[in-house]
């Protein structure tokens, strides 16, 4: 009989526990596989395989999906200056399906008649999850080891070291999820409503003080190049950005919003280059877009962002916003000057050929050029002409802001 079971291996406590489990309760064949999105180097990767066949895998397998993942979700998350609640960039909810449909891929390839993943039952990668391989893998069952027995950490560390597995427990106090969009952390303190997060939570220390520029330079709405430094790679790019930003201990945050399941949840995260590059791609915008532009981009951009945390990516309107966004770069062509300090960044300002402050229209506040005082009467007489009408016939009591 078929017993492979492929598992979403990230090393940590709860997939440590899966390899386990479905070995040895179940009697299965587990095959891990990372589904890597850029948050491990090659030394984690090599050590992170080490770890699998250490818990006795069959087999273990790492796919590399960063050009992928960034290609097809994380240029619209930046042409839609995507920030869940005004704070999250969706770090870790965004990469999620990706993993999971390279996780099918791979489960297909070798024939598993099964896929696990280690979520609990009371976050929202269990939906993520499960959505994705129920959309593209129907006919392949869903195991959900950690989530089924309700393991509390400690639970699930106990139950490892009864079976001879030696490893540094203190590491695994906090639940920590890499990528190439930002590191989410999740512990004790982010069970409450006004606990910090330690320092030594968060995975970049405090390296540089004082402070010094930036220059981030976009195509189209792509960072192409840090500081002069061009790359045919935006991922290099973004890899750059998150160094210099890291030395800062720039991006850290909590971020609280509402779950797919329905309850409230706070996490923290780590996200230097995606909260520099997404704010100074915004303000290339305020310049380089009209009014109109920007109003329905913020709006198409918050239900890109709600529909991607809720796992909904495989939903056809969203290739409709991510064709909108795309269009929308045309003159979004420039650079952005920033000014790093530890623990924040602040935007000078940007240069761009298409920066509609240069028109020669006016100076704001300062000199009109191509109108006059009586333009602005006209102008100002006929706007007013639907108010003069509407409180006419209604009437406005100042004392009370209402109409009588």
């Amino acid at each position: 009989m078929n017993n492979k079971v492929v598992l979403a291996f990230s090393g940590g406590l709860d997939t440590s526990f899966c390899v386990k489990y479905l070995k040895e309760e179940k009697g299965l064949e587990v095959y891990s596989a990372i589904a890597n999105t850029g948050g491990f180097s090659d030394v984690e990767l090599g050590e992170i395989e080490k770890g699998a066949r250490s818990l006795g895998v069959t087999d273990h397998v790492t796919l590399d999906i960063t050009g992928l993942y960034y290609r097809n979700c994380i240029r619209y998350m930046v042409y839609g200056n995507v920030l869940k609640n005004n704070t999250y960039p969706l770090s870790v909810s965004s990469e999620r399906i990706f993993q999971a449909m390279a996780i099918v891929d791979y489960a297909r390839k070798i024939g598993a008649r099964y896929i696990a993943h280690g979520s609990t039952g009371a976050g929202n990668d269990q939906i993520r999850f499960d959505l994705t391989f129920q959309i593209m893998a129907p006919e392949i069952e869903i195991l959900t080891p950690i989530r089924d027995l309700t393991l509390s950490r400690n639970e699930e560390i106990e139950y490892l070291k009864k079976r001879g597995v030696n490893k540094d427990w203190t590491k695994m106090a906090y639940s920590i999820n890499k990528g190439i969009w930002g590191t989410s952390v999740g512990g004790k303190e982010t069970l409450t409503s006004d606990q910090a997060l330690p320092d030594d939570a968060y995975p970049s220390r405090l390296k540089k003080e004082g402070s010094e520029e930036m220059i981030l330079s976009f195509e189209k709405g792509e960072l192409k190049s840090v500081n002069g430094e061009s790359s045919d790679n935006p991922v290099d790019a973004i890899r750059k950005v998150e160094s210099l930003g890291a030395s800062y201990a720039i991006g850290r945050d909590i971020h609280v919003g509402d779950t797919i399941i329905g309850i409230k949840g706070r996490v923290g995260f780590e996200a230097a280059a995606p909260l520099m590059i997404i704010k100074a791609h915004h303000l290339l915008e305020k310049h380089t877009l009209t009014k109109w532009q920007l109003y329905w981009k913020e709006q198409l951009g918050n239900w890109y962002g709600m529909l991607l945390h809720e796992a909904q990516y495989l939903e056809p309107v969203m290739r409709d916003i991510e064709a909108f966004l795309e269009h929308s770069q045309a003159n979004v062509s420039g650079d952005v000057i920033l000014k790093l300090h530890p623990y924040r960044f602040e935007l000078i300002g940007i240069r761009s050929p298409h920066d509609l402050m240069r028109s020669g229209f006016g100076d704001y506040g300062e000199v009109n050029k191509e109108w006059d005082g009586n333009d602005v009467k006209g102008f100002t007489k006929l706007m007013s002409n639907y108010l003069k009408i509407f409180n006419k016939v209604n009437g406005f009591d100042v004392e009370t802001g209402v109409n009588a």
